[in-house]
């Protein structure tokens, strides 16, 4: 299974009980989950609840969560307000017998006074509230969906960058392996070397105390217990890499041990050969180590 990245964009809108919602998700790398919501005024109460479902479908992220509400006048079922309408045409009518000069009030005058006409919005109670509340989840579930699989998406692709990076390591162990095996020759003939201009004009050192000098600097050098642990680590990273649950964390402290073993690598190397597997070695780690803490 892929890893999940923890970047991602998802943008959802949906409509229903006189409002048209719109919910823009953002999310990138953090080291735990932290989850910013942006609500217009008058809509905080819906906050814990979406910070629930954000934290229900997410491990890790810094997550932006914006959402914007319009009153859709072509949904919202406007609502006449007969009582006053009876008071403005009373009033109106009141004023044309005062005053005979004065033209007679118009219907569309009437319904245009302050009041007259209210939109669901001006006369919602708990119960329309809660509808449109759960038009408002309803599109955050949708756009928190869309946002899963957006970083599932960009998961797949860093999933195989850290894969060929990961074999780029396995390999660099193998010839690292293999170089080491003439170490212990590189080092008795600088040992003799070394001998043999201290000594020079004299009889020189017995060949067992050689041999024991010898053996003393390829302990020192012995490299066996770092590829070993290199090995273990490749076999910890692969399969984290087929894992099904959020091993971001753990990843990124396998990349520490794997720079450990690769810094050790380059401190005990006695020949070209090996410096140079060490340092490309760390040079794939650091690479590997960016590309893992975009990782849920």
């Amino acid at each position: 299974m892929p890893l999940t990245s923890m970047t991602g964009f998802s943008r959802a809108e949906g409509e229903g009980e006189g409002i048209r919602c719109v919910w823009e998700l953002r999310s990138v790398n953090g080291k735990g989950l932290d989850v910013r919501l942006r609500l217009p005024v008058g809509l905080e109460g819906v906050e814990a609840e979406a910070r629930t479902q954000l934290q229900k479908a997410l491990t890790r992220g810094n997550v932006s969560a914006t959402l914007t509400v319009q009153l859709d006048v072509t949904l919202a079922a406007p609502n006449i307000n007969d009582a006053l309408l009876d008071q403005y045409a009373t009033a109106a009518g009141n004023l044309v017998q005062r005053h005979p000069h004065v033209g007679a009030a118009r219907a569309d005058g009437l319904l245009a006074l302050r009041g007259v006409i209210e939109t669901s919005d001006e006369t919602s109670d708990k119960e329309s509230e809660a509808r449109r509340r759960a038009v408002i989840m309803g599109v955050l579930n949708e756009a928190v969906g869309a946002l899963v699989a957006a970083r599932r998406e960009e998961g797949r692709r860093t999933t195989d960058v850290i894969t060929s990076m990961v074999e780029q390591i396995g390999a660099l162990r193998d010839e690292a392996a293999t170089v080491v095996v003439h170490q212990r020759d590189t080092l008795r003939e600088r040992l003799r070397e070394s001998v043999q201009e201290l000594m020079d004009g004299t009889s020189g050192i017995a060949p067992e105390r050689f041999e024991q000098e010898v053996a003393l600097l390829y302990t020192k050098a012995d490299v066996r217990e770092e590829l070993d642990r290199l090995g273990a680590h490749l076999e910890q990273a692969r399969a984290y890499l087929g894992a099904d649950e959020a091993v971001g964390r753990r990843f990124d402290f396998l990349c520490q041990e794997f720079n450990r073993e690769a810094n050790t690598l380059c401190s005990k190397a006695a020949i070209g050969d090996l410096s140079r597997v060490g340092l490309d070695l760390k040079i794939v780690i650091d690479q590997l180590r960016e590309q893992v803490q975009n990782i849920e």
